[in-house]
C-alpha cells in the first residue's frame, strides 16, 4: 500500500479533495460515473462492504492504521497534518479520514423492487440530513429497497451518509424517472403507492396498515411543500398519521420511522 506524506494543501494529487461540493464531484468525467466522498473509517468500511472501490484515501496522520486496515494494497493513502486536510477540504475533518470513492452505477428500478414488500419513495427532499435519517430508518425498520426522486438530495452527499450512520450502502436504492414514467414502473412491480400526507379523504395510518397490503411504495414529500400533486395523483391511497396537541404533521424522516414501524409491524 503506497503511503504518501502530503505536506501541502496544494499539491494536486488532493485534487480529489479540494474545493469540489458533492454535486461537483458528480460530475467529474474521470472516472465514468463521478465521484463521492467517505467520510470516518466507519462509514469507508461500510462502503467497502457494499462493493465500492475507493480511488484514494486522505487520512491524518493519527488514522492511518485505520486506513491501512480498511483498503487494499492498489490504493494510494494521502497522510497529512490536521491543518493540510482543512486547508484542502475547507472544513474541519473532524473523524481523520476522507475516501475519494467511485460512483456505482444506478440500478434500474425494475430491479432495485424486484420482490421487495416495503418500498420507501423520497420526493424531493433536497435537506441531506432527512435523507440520510430517511435512509436508517429504512434500514432499521425493514424497508426492503429505498428510491428518490430526479430532484431530490443526493444520498451519498457526505451529510447525507453520515446521518445515515452508512445505511445508504446497506439499502439499496436508486432514482426514479418523473411520475408519468415511474408510478406505472411501480404499479408493473406490483406496489400500492400511499402518499404520506393531509388531506379530508386520508386514511388514518393505523386502518390502512389494517388492511393488509401485501406490498408498499410509502411516498413522502419535503417539508413544508409535502407531496407534489404528480405523486399524489400517482398514489393508490392517501394515508395519514393521526396527530394530538395541535400539531398537524411531523419533520419527514420522523414521520417516515412511524410509518414504516407500523406498516413493518402489520407485514410481520
Amino acid at each position: 500500500m503506497p503511503l504518501i506524506p502530503v505536506d501541502s494543501a496544494a499539491d494536486p494529487r488532493l485534487a480529489d479533495y479540494r474545493d469540489l461540493t458533492d454535486v461537483s464531484l458528480r460530475r467529474v468525467a474521470e472516472p465514468a460515473g463521478g465521484l463521492y466522498i467517505a467520510e470516518s473509517s466507519k462509514v469507508l468500511d461500510r462502503a467497502l462492504r457494499a462493493g465500492h472501490r475507493p480511488r484514494s484515501v486522505l487520512v491524518q496522520e493519527k488514522f492511518v492504521d485505520d486506513a491501512v486496515a480498511l483498503v487494499g494494497e492498489d490504493v494510494d493513502v494521502f497522510v497529512v497534518a490536521s491543518e493540510v486536510a482543512e486547508g484542502v477540504t475547507g472544513y474541519t475533518v473532524h473523524r481523520g479520514l476522507l475516501a475519494s470513492m467511485h460512483r456505482p452505477a444506478l440500478a434500474p428500478v425494475e430491479d432495485v423492487v424486484a420482490g421487495a414488500r416495503l418500498v420507501v419513495v423520497l420526493e424531493d427532499i433536497v435537506d441531506h440530513t432527512n435523507v440520510g435519517a430517511a435512509f436508517r430508518s429504512a434500514a432499521a425498520l425493514g424497508a426492503d429497497a429505498v428510491l428518490v426522486t430526479p430532484r431530490c438530495a443526493d444520498p451519498l452527499y457526505r451529510r447525507s451518509v453520515r446521518v445515515s450512520m452508512g445505511t445508504v450502502f446497506q439499502v439499496p436504492w436508486t432514482r426514479l424517472p418523473e411520475w408519468s414514467s415511474a408510478a406505472p414502473l411501480l404499479r408493473d412491480a406490483g406496489l400500492h403507492l400511499a402518499a404520506l400526507a393531509l388531506s379530508d379523504d386520508a386514511v388514518p395510518l393505523d386502518a390502512f396498515s389494517a388492511a393488509g397490503h401485501e406490498r408498499v411504495a410509502l411516498l413522502l414529500g419535503a417539508e413544508g411543500d409535502g407531496l407534489s400533486r404528480g405523486a399524489l395523483a400517482a398514489a393508490d391511497t392517501v394515508v395519514t398519521i393521526p396527530m394530538a396537541g395541535g400539531v398537524d404533521s411531523l419533520n419527514v424522516a420522523a414521520a417516515s420511522a412511524v410509518a414504516l414501524w407500523e406498516l413493518g409491524r402489520a407485514q410481520r
